[in-house]
């Protein structure tokens, strides 16, 4: 006895496969976004002279006391935020963009900015990350060259031998090697001609020369934070929202093909390309009807000949001189079917088969004229019909 036929087993489950490809899928799709928007969310200049820095020269800590003192700041990181009508406060730090600036100050032109002003040179601090190291002051060349693109001013020459300065009504304690600008008419004054805080004239642009006043460093100092709360308060139009830029630090939200794929207006059409595709997916797991056999490269047969050689024709541009070469194969069959004599060739021939009409005078030569001066497919192929009907018909009298 033959041992009984054991039906074959699937090694895996539909319904797991199914499972497992659309979590793959989902992951995937996790990837892609985060992927895409994970520069908006990184956290420029780490360390630096930005509103997000925790070290000594940053400003993370004015973010957070104007949080708790009143409404939590902006970040700007597009153009449409800079634009907005807002105080606007840009830190600047060595390292940051030149271009942005000039693109800030063209979005800003007519409205409230304060720009601050770089102080010191640097060093990560490797017990603290995120902490900075202050070596020395920045030359005046490299920090000359940040205020040159904001206004036509440099830095004075020399030390104030002010110890304190007068802000909104706050005595605080002078910078170490303060930072001014010659002004005779100051906001915040540090001597005789001297500022540390000035405005434009002709725009509402504030520029302040020392960042020790409003940095993480100098919100240690009690005094020095109630100054630059009040200031800050001061400064804003209307008593609105305070904005910080981290344009220049690289906090720039950049659009980039992977965008402008998953956000309006385009979001509808990647939508539609993936329901698409999954249609298309569950359309392929089934099978409608038998497989289809492949078929020959070249079929068999006399329709297949004359199909090649037809395609071959056109694809050559021979099809305009058909009409005649065909009428000259009529008129040497036509012969030979009804019996012309031995020799006979040309028109001698067209005569003679002329004569086998008793219907029409020059029957065959009206006809065989026509194809030859066919000029389209349509015309060769009514001639040709009434060449054969003639042939075919002059045969079967003859039978």
């Amino acid at each position: 006895m033959s041992a009984p036929a054991v039906e074959a087993q699937e090694p895996f489950n539909r319904k797991t496969l199914f499972w497992g490809i659309f979590a793959s899928l989902l992951a995937a799709a996790g990837f892609f976004l985060l992927f895409t928007y994970a520069p908006d969310f990184r956290q420029p200049g780490n360390g630096g002279a930005t509103p997000l820095s925790k070290s000594g020269v940053g400003y993370a800590g004015l973010a957070e006391w104007l949080r708790l003192t009143g409404e939590a700041p902006l970040m700007a990181r597009t153009e449409d935020d800079l634009a907005r009508d807002i105080l606007l406060i840009v830190t600047i730090s060595p390292d940051s963009d030149p271009e942005a600036l000039d693109r800030i100050l063209e979005l800003r032109d007519d409205r409230e900015t304060l720009f601050v002003l770089p102080k010191w040179q640097t060093l990560p601090l490797q017990q603290h990350e995120g902490w900075k190291m202050k070596i020395e002051r920045l030359p005046d060349t490299v920090v000359n060259n940040w205020l040159g693109r904001i206004a036509k001013a440099k830095l004075g020459v020399g030390r104030s031998t002010v110890e304190q300065l007068e802000i909104r009504g706050h005595l605080v304690a002078a910078p170490q090697d303060m930072q001014w600008v010659a002004d005779d008419h100051p906001i915040i004054a540090a001597g005789s001609g001297k500022a540390v805080l000035v405005e434009f004239q002709d725009k509402p642009f504030f520029i302040l020369t020392d960042p020790d006043l409003i940095n993480n460093s100098a919100l240690g100092d009690a005094d020095k934070a109630a100054a630059a709360r009040d200031l800050i308060q001061w400064l804003r139009p209307g008593k609105g929202l305070v904005m910080f830029d981290l344009t220049l630090h690289g906090g720039a939200r950049k659009y980039d093909l992977a965008k402008l794929l998953v956000e309006p207006p385009f979001l509808a059409l990647t939508l539609t390309i993936l329901i698409a595709a999954a249609l298309a997916f569950l359309h392929g797991l089934g099978r409608f009807g038998p497989p289809r056999i492949d078929q020959r490269a070249i079929a068999f047969g006399k329709r297949a000949l004359v199909d090649t050689t037809a395609m071959l024709m056109r694809r050559a541009g021979r099809l305009d001189e058909l009409g005649g070469r065909y009428a000259a194969l009529m008129r040497v069959r036509a012969g030979a079917l009804l019996g012309a004599p031995q020799g006979l060739q040309g028109k001698a021939l067209d005569h003679w088969l002329d004569s086998r009409d008793k219907e029409q005078a020059g029957g065959f030569t009206t006809r065989s004229q026509a194809a030859g001066e066919a000029k389209n497919l349509t015309q060769m192929q009514q001639a040709a019909e009434r060449l054969h009907d003639w042939t075919a018909r002059r045969l079967g009298e003859r039978r």
